[in-house]
């Protein structure tokens, strides 16, 4: 994704890798059909013809947000060296921290990191290891986190991979007093309206947050994961298999889809590949499809 300049924001995107799914693992209800209908406007040469060779490609990024001097980094990814259950994401060695420096800021330049939500590939480089301990990647940084999200997984982490992802990289955050509590409508920079603020967009995890900004140019949503791939356009009410309450995370994509149709709107998802930036498009069968702001 090229820089996105919208008035005084500029957003870049730090990348750390891609990982693969298999589609009927991950949208067990896509059908051939829609697949069919995915391709009138968008290809992956991942997506096979037939379902049960079809995959889903997903990126795994962070947002750098660059507004009036000030530097903030919504979700942190898988991280290095982190040990996990999932054996795709365990002890990575990505050049996550580096693609960072190509973006023109080194990790003491941020000022604030925001989690979407707290899944293990939105928080892991909150944290790096260092003499065999776990510390604040970026050190000059308030830390944002979600409280629903905070409340339940201290309590009912009951999936490995993001019990993990807890303990070493949202736990040293809390123990090191970087931590800033928030609830959905916060304001993170100026107002609400003319700035940067969270609204609820809950369902993919108990207290999934969008980041929302307004800096004197059109809105940008970054929306977490509400969206993985763009087949979620074709069928926003197909249940992911990592939704933890599938019927609030369908009204969230749906609601979110029926919102900004057809708007100067620009949605930043979490794990777009390519482009990874546009708007949606919908038609008056509710219809939507996603236009990516560049190839």
């Amino acid at each position: 994704m090229r820089d996105v300049v919208l008035g005084r924001l500029r957003v870049s995107r730090v990348y750390e890798g891609d990982g693969v799914i298999p589609l009927a693992v991950a949208l067990p209800g896509i059908t051939e059909q829609d697949l069919a209908r995915l391709r009138r406007w968008y290809w992956d040469p991942d997506l096979a013809d037939a379902l049960g060779q079809a995959n889903m490609r997903i990126s795994v990024h962070s947002f750098l947000l660059r507004i009036d001097g000030r530097n903030i980094l919504i979700d942190t990814c898988c991280g290095n060296d982190k040990k996990r259950s999932l054996a795709s994401v365990s002890d990575l060695k990505s050049p996550y921290l580096e693609n960072l420096v190509h973006a023109g800021l080194r990790p003491e330049d941020i000022h604030l990191v925001m989690c979407t939500h707290l899944h293990f590939d939105h928080v892991g480089w909150n944290t790096r290891l260092r003499d065999g301990s776990w510390v604040p990647t970026f050190p000059n940084a308030r830390y944002l986190f979600g409280r629903k999200d905070l409340d339940f997984f201290r309590t009912q982490r009951h999936e490995a991979t993001h019990r993990e992802a807890f303990d070493d990289s949202v736990v040293p955050i809390l123990d090191a007093g970087l931590a800033d509590i928030v609830d959905p409508e916060t304001r993170i920079h100026k107002e609400i309206g003319a700035g940067i603020w969270l609204e609820d967009v809950s369902g993919h995890s108990p207290g999934n947050l969008c980041v929302i900004a307004e800096c004197g140019g059109d809105r940008a949503i970054f929306s977490g994961d509400c969206f993985h791939h763009p087949i979620q356009l074709v069928r926003p009410d197909a249940e992911f298999f990592a939704d933890e309450n599938p019927t609030k995370a369908r009204a969230t994509r749906e609601r979110l889809l029926a919102g900004y149709a057809n708007t100067n709107a620009i949605f930043f998802p979490a794990h777009f590949t390519g482009a990874t930036a546009g708007r949606v498009e919908g038609d008056r069968e509710g219809n939507f499809k996603f236009r990516f702001l560049q190839a």
